[in-house]
């Protein structure tokens, strides 16, 4: 019998629920009925002509999906919300039943056309047409989600370690001023003057980050109130941007590729050929660099990027390093036949750089120069030897063999041999010549031998002094493409690092338009 009566009991509050359902929704159902009973959505909410509808604007960012440079276009994900109070849709709660809110499609209310102004592909509207909210005293809530490509002027001159500038536009697209109020947002009296993101919603992106984001109402006095341009709600987001992907991907490979052609100067100074294949080589590297980067940033002729100005100067430098290396080959692959050496050439080169450069001069001290019939004839220490060993074989060997053996053949008597003087090589030369032309002969071949040698040793140090040359030039000039390749780099990348974004949004304003929680 008690489970019987507390069956009755719960069907009879199921019964009791429906009912209820079914009046609420019979409530709201004539509440609709009645608020749009005579309603023309295409006339303003106001009472008379020269009243102003109150429209309120607040930007809910989601995410910031890309910031195309090349096209300069921002994309965005965001929820605009839109607020207005209209006396024609309010009503008495205690006559329906206390219902405060209801929700109604879009296209059957008045909305105050706000739309983006500086979007880039002709799509004023929202991504989703959501119900308008409208509370009991007449106040409309309307919050559709939107995607947005809008406009922004990438400013390239510090690529990648640039900042940006976008901003969104909004106003409306068929009330002027004098029928339109458009206003930020308020919650709790206070004005919402920044985009407002939501933690838990919000997708943070990956290659740039959001500095400031203010918002603020803009009214354009080179227009009247009539125009349309007059007032705009502005949203600004100054971006920068996170560098690690370029440096990575760009930079580095870069400058590891560039530093290699500072390695060409520890070839050999003869080995031209050589050197030349690695700067074009590294040349063409940087070549397709550059076109990397050209894809990426506008085709603009107002500023050059910062790796746009780094790459042309390494180019510059592996052009200047390959000239240099033409220049060495040309200097170490001279002879005395095609170039005279002269002496300041030497002292320069042989002397004064290697001692600039911290080494111990490449020219022998004991070497002389001497003046034969108006051209420098070069002595070293080592051709006196020979002279004297010359002498010395000149004057023992030929004359002991002489007498021991060779007399005879030649007809020599004693006398005659007693009467050579072998004082020294000009007197044995001429008592030879005397005593036995044979010898003479010998003498005057021995002569020619030592004197082409003698010749030959000073090509050949002339030569060597040519390619010393060269060396002293490639030592400079590598050191001096060091220092300039590291000042270069450290002196353009520098420039870039202390471009950050400025402390304030807006020049000359002391605020920074954020939140205080």
């Amino acid at each position: 019998m008690a489970l019987h009566s507390l069956g009755i009991f719960f069907g009879f509050l199921t019964a009791l629920g429906t009912l209820t359902n079914l009046v609420v929704c019979n409530e709201e159902s004539e509440l609709i009925s009645d608020l749009f009973k005579g309603y023309n959505k295409n006339i303003r909410p106001a009472d008379h002509p020269e009243d102003k509808v109150q429209v309120m604007i607040k930007l809910t960012l989601t995410n910031l999906i890309s910031l195309n440079e090349k096209e300069e276009t921002l994309t965005t994900n965001v929820w605009i919300e839109i607020q207005w109070s209209d006396y024609r849709l309010a009503w008495n709660e205690s006559n329906y039943h206390g219902i405060q809110v209801i929700r109604v499609p879009y296209n059957t209310v008045w909305l105050p056309d706000i739309v983006l102004e500086n979007n880039i592909d002709g799509q004023f509207d929202v991504a989703y047409y959501a119900n308008v909210l409208i509370s009991s005293d007449g106040w409309m809530y309307w919050l559709p989600p939107a995607i947005y490509r809008s406009t922004c002027a990438i400013e390239i001159t510090y690529f990648p370690f640039d900042y940006q500038n976008c901003t969104l536009v909004f106003r409306s697209q068929t009330y002027s001023a004098n029928e339109l109020d458009l206003i930020l947002a308020t919650e709790n009296g206070k004005i919402f003057e920044w985009v407002h993101i939501d933690p838990a919603a919000f997708t943070e992106n990956g290659e740039w980050a959001i500095v400031h984001r203010p918002a603020r109402k803009m009214i354009n006095t080179r227009y009247s109130p009539d125009d349309l341009e007059y007032q705009e709600i502005m949203f600004n987001l100054i971006i920068q941007r996170k560098p690690l992907f370029y440096i990575i991907n760009i930079i580095l490979p870069c400058s590891l590729i560039s530093s290699l052609v500072v390695l060409a100067y520890f070839l050999p100074a003869q080995a031209g050929g050589q050197k030349l294949t690695v700067s074009i080589s590294v040349l063409l590297a940087q070549t397709v660099f550059l076109f990397l980067i050209a894809q990426k940033v506008p085709e603009t002729s107002l500023s050059v990027p910062l790796i746009g100005k780094y790459l042309i100067f390494v180019m510059s430098v592996t052009t200047l390093i390959a000239t240099n290396q033409i220049v060495v080959l040309n200097y170490s692959l001279r002879s005395p036949s095609t170039h005279i050496m002269s002496h300041t050439v030497k002292h320069l080169f042989l002397e004064m750089v290697p001692r600039f450069l911290g080494m111990s001069p490449l020219v022998d001290d004991s070497e002389v120069t001497a003046e034969v019939n108006g051209l420098k004839e070069r002595r070293r220490s080592s051709f006196g030897l020979m002279q004297r060993a010359e002498e010395y074989v000149l004057k023992q060997p030929r004359s002991e063999m002489m007498f021991d053996k060779q007399r005879e053949r030649h007809g020599l008597t004693r006398s005659i041999v007693n009467n050579i003087d072998v004082s020294s090589t000009a007197n044995l030369y001429k008592s030879l010549a005397q005593a036995a032309p044979e010898i003479k002969q010998c003498v005057d071949a021995c002569n020619f031998i030592a004197e082409s040698k003698r010749q030959q040793n000073d090509i050949g140090s002339e030569i060597e002094s040519w390619v010393l040359i060269g060396k002293m030039i490639d030592k400079v000039c590598f050191w001096a493409a060091i220092l300039l390749f590291i000042i270069g780099t450290v002196g353009i990348f520098l420039t870039g690092h202390f471009n950050q974004a400025p402390e304030f949004p807006f020049p000359g304003e002391n605020k920074k338009y954020v939140s205080d929680i």
